[in-house]
């Protein structure tokens, strides 16, 4: 499938923001995908931080893809679950604890698949970085 690019109109920390504001009724689909927010603490300062990601599910579980739109390194909310695997995560109104763990190289074929057909462009985004970017998976506690 062709690289479709997004419409970017909400991202960042407004989408956060808005997201958090109406429970998900503003920002929770984005470009015909569903978005979770990932809160994260900070490696370095401790300090609590939010993203808004496309998500995917396998079972129970929450699967995230840390592409950054195929940026040559990890987006810093990874690396943050890196080192502290509990974080907490928002899907419309609903906040659950989860512990967060990278999928290993037999685990992530197969979740690659699953995750790329919700959103084509991982295919696009691993193609323009060296680095294997990691698929996310987010489980309940």
């Amino acid at each position: 499938m062709p690289y479709q690019p997004p419409d970017i109109t909400l991202r960042g920390t407004e989408h956060v923001e808005k997201y958090r504001e109406t429970d998900g009724e503003i920002g929770y689909t984005w470009n015909g995908v569903p978005i979770l927010l990932l809160t994260t603490t900070g490696r370095r300062t401790g300090t609590r931080r939010t993203s808004a990601l496309i998500y995917g599910r396998d079972g129970a579980d929450y699967l995230v893809v840390a592409s950054t739109g195929g940026a040559p390194r990890h987006p810093a909310w990874y690396l943050n679950l890196c080192e502290q695997p509990e974080a907490e995560i928002q899907v419309k109104a609903e906040h659950l604890r989860v512990r967060a763990s990278t999928a290993s190289d037999a685990e992530r074929d197969r979740l690659w698949r699953l995750v790329t057909a919700y959103w084509p462009n991982y295919d696009v985004y691993q193609e323009r970085t060296r680095r294997v970017i990691p698929v996310v998976t987010l489980s309940p506690v």
